[in-house]
C-alpha cells in the first residue's frame, strides 16, 4: 500500500508547492543593495509590527470564537439559534471593505465625529477620538472578520463531544465552568488551534486592510519591494521570512502538545446537556453573541446597505451579472478541488505516518502565509517558461505558434486558488480524522476493507462537519481574494471581489457597495446550511 501512496502523495505536494519553491529559489540569489538597505532601516518594523497584529488579532479571534461556539453549543438564552448561524456572517465580509467602511464611518471628516462636533460645538483639537487607521484598528478590523474561523472549528468540537465525559467531569464535583476549562475546551483544543492557525495566516497574509492603514508589515514591504523597487530578490527574502514567522508558530503549538492526541473514547451521542441561562447571565450571554455580530456585519453592512440604494439603479446590469456568475464558479471549483485535494493528502498522512510525507504536506500547505500576489508570481514564472519553450518547440519543429497555453488562463488561477487555500481545507480535514479513532481503521482492515474504501464509507460519514466546514471556508474566501486574481485572471474576466476592490480604491465606496453586497450574499446561503449540519453532526 506505501508503495502506492506515498510516490502519489510526494507528487502531488511537489507540483503544489512549485510557486513557494520557485520563491524560495530567489533567496539564494546574491544580495542586493535594497535588501540591505531594508534589513538594517524598515526589517525590524516589519518584525513587530507583524507580530503584535498576529499577537492582538490571536487574543481577539479566541476570546471572540471560543466563548461565542460554547455559548450558542452548550448554553441556552434568547436568541441563541439565530446567533448559531448568523455569527458565521462576517466571514463573508472582506476585510479591506470592512475597513474602508468604518474609515469612513469614523473618520474625521464621517458622519460619527462630524454628529458629535454638532452637539458639543467642539472643534479639532478639543477631544479624543480613536484612530481607526492604526495598528490597533487593523487588529480590531481583522478580529472581526476571521474570528469566525475559530467560532466554526470550536463549535464543531463542542457538538461532536460525547456526553459521556461531560457527566463524568459532573460527577467529580465540577460545574459549568470547571467542566469547560478543564474538560470541553482540552478535547476542542485541536480544532480551536486548527481555526486559530487559520486566522493567523490570514492575518500575516493580509495587504489590503494593512496597506489602506498604512502599516509597516511583511505584505505592504513584500509589495514595495516586488513593485515599487522592482526587486524580485529582495521580495522573495521577505515572503520567506514571512513563511518561516508562521512555520514557527505553528512549530510551537505542535510542541507544546508534544505525543498528546485527542480522541472520542466514548460511542455515546446523546443529547448534550444545555445550560439554562436566566436574568443577568442571559442578559450578558446575549450581548457577548451581539457585539460581535453587530460590529463585524449588521453595522457595515448597514452602511454599505445604504450606499447601494443610492447607486444600485447605475452600477446593476449585464455586467454585474455576468461579475456574480464567474466569481461563484470559480468559488465553487476551487473549493472542491481543494477538498478533494486535502481528503487525500491528509488520509495519505494518517495511513503512511511518515517524516517524508509529512514534511511534504507541511511545505505544500504553506501557501496560505503567503501574500496572493507573491504566488501569483511565482506562479507566472514557471508557466511562462513552461509555456516559451513549448511555443519554441512547436515553432521550430511544426512551424506552429501554441502562444500561451497556461498563463492567463482559468487554470492558472485555479492553481493559485488551490495553492493558496489548500491549507484551509487541510486543517478542517485533518482536525475530522483526529477524532476518529486509529481503532477504527484497524478494525476496518481486519473486516477486509481497503484503503479508500474505509475513507469513503466510514470516515466521511463521521467527519460530515469537518467536510463542509472545509467546503464553505474555501469558497468564501475564494469570493473574497484579490491579489491573485488581479494578476492571473484572463483577459477580459473579472469578479466581484476585483471590482469592488477597484472602486473602493478610487474611494468610490458607494459604488462598490453592491458589489460587496452581492460577495456577502454569495456566501449567505452556504453558511446557513454549513450551521445546519453542524447542529445535527451528532448522533442523539
Amino acid at each position: 500500500m506505501g508503495r502506492l501512496w506515498q510516490p502519489t502523495i510526494l507528487l502531488t505536494a511537489l507540483m503544489i508547492s512549485i510557486p513557494m519553491l520557485v520563491i524560495g529559489a530567489f533567496v539564494f540569489q546574491p544580495s542586493t543593495g535594497n535588501w540591505e538597505h531594508l534589513r538594517a532601516t524598515v526589517l525590524p518594523d516589519y518584525l513587530s509590527n507583524s507580530a503584535l497584529l498576529a499577537l492582538g488579532v490571536a487574543v481577539g479571534t479566541l476570546l471572540i470564537g471560543v466563548s461565542t461556539a460554547w455559548l450558542t453549543a452548550m448554553c441556552r438564552f434568547p436568541g441563541r439559534k439565530l446567533f448559531s448561524w448568523m455569527l458565521l456572517l462576517p466571514l463573508a465580509m472582506p476585510a479591506y471593505i470592512i475597513a474602508y467602511t468604518y474609515t469612513g464611518m469614523f473618520d474625521f471628516a464621517g458622519p460619527v465625529q462630524s454628529w458629535l462636533r454638532e452637539w458639543s460645538g467642539w472643534t479639532y483639537g478639543d477631544y479624543w477620538f480613536p484612530e481607526v487607521r492604526s495598528l490597533g484598528g487593523a487588529i480590531v478590523m481583522l478580529s472581526l472578520v476571521l474570528y469566525p474561523y475559530v467560532y466554526l472549528l470550536a463549535r464543531a468540537a463542542f457538538l461532536e463531544q460525547s456526553v459521556s465525559v461531560l457527566e463524568v467531569s459532573r460527577t467529580l464535583g465540577c460545574g459549568s465552568w470547571c467542566s469547560f476549562f478543564r474538560v470541553a475546551l482540552p478535547l476542542a483544543r485541536p480544532a480551536i488551534v486548527a481555526g486559530l492557525s487559520l486566522a493567523l495566516m490570514e492575518t500575516l497574509a493580509d495587504y489590503g486592510t494593512v496597506s489602506y492603514f498604512g502599516l509597516g508589515v511583511f505584505t505592504t514591504g513584500i509589495f514595495r519591494t516586488w513593485f515599487g523597487m522592482g526587486d524580485s530578490v529582495a521580495a522573495a527574502k521577505l515572503a520567506s521570512l514571512l513563511l518561516a514567522f508562521v512555520l514557527v508558530l505553528i512549530a510551537l503549538e505542535r510542541s507544546s502538545r508534544r505525543r498528546a492526541r485527542y480522541h472520542h473514547i466514548s460511542g455515546q451521542y446523546t443529547r448534550l446537556p444545555e445550560h439554562r441561562l436566566s436574568g443577568s447571565k442571559a442578559v450578558l450571554a446575549f450581548m457577548a453573541c451581539f457585539m460581535p455580530l453587530l460590529l463585524g456585519f449588521l453595522l457595515p453592512a448597514a452602511q454599505l446597505g445604504v450606499w447601494a440604494l443610492d447607486t444600485w439603479q447605475e452600477m446593476v446590469d449585464a455586467a454585474f451579472i455576468t461579475l456574480t456568475i464567474n466569481s461563484l464558479l470559480l468559488a465553487f471549483a476551487a473549493s472542491l478541488l481543494a477538498l478533494v485535494l486535502a481528503l487525500f493528502l491528509a488520509y495519505g498522512k494518517r495511513i503512511l505516518k511518515t517524516r517524508t510525507v509529512e514534511a511534504a504536506i507541511r511545505i505544500a500547505s504553506s501557501g496560505y502565509a503567503i501574500p496572493g500576489t507573491v504566488i501569483a508570481v511565482g506562479i507566472i514564472i514557471p508557466f511562462a517558461w513552461l509555456d516559451n519553450n513549448i511555443d519554441s518547440f512547436m515553432r521550430e519543429h511544426f512551424d506552429l505558434s501554441t502562444g500561451l497555453l497556461l498563463s492567463g488562463t482559468l487554470f492558472a488561477l485555479l492553481f493559485a486558488y488551490t495553492v493558496r487555500f489548500l491549507a484551509v481545507s487541510l486543517q478542517s480535514v485533518e482536525s475530522g480524522l483526529g477524532k476518529i479513532r486509529p481503532a477504527m481503521d484497524d478494525a476496518a482492515r481486519s473486516l477486509g476493507y481497503r484503503p479508500k474504501e474505509i475513507l469513503f464509507r466510514i470516515h466521511l460519514p463521521l467527519m460530515r462537519a469537518s467536510v463542509l466546514t472545509a467546503i464553505l471556508i474555501v469558497f468564501v474566501d475564494v469570493m473574497k481574494e484579490l491579489p491573485a486574481t488581479l494578476i492571473l485572471r484572463p483577459f477580459n474576466f473579472n469578479t466581484l471581489a476585483v471590482r469592488a476592490f477597484e472602486l473602493a480604491s478610487d474611494e468610490r465606496l458607494a459604488d462598490s457597495s453592491t458589489a460587496a453586497l452581492m460577495i456577502v450574499a454569495a456566501g449567505l446561503l452556504p453558511v446557513i446550511l454549513l450551521s445546519r449540519s453542524i447542529a445535527h453532526s451528532r448522533k442523539g
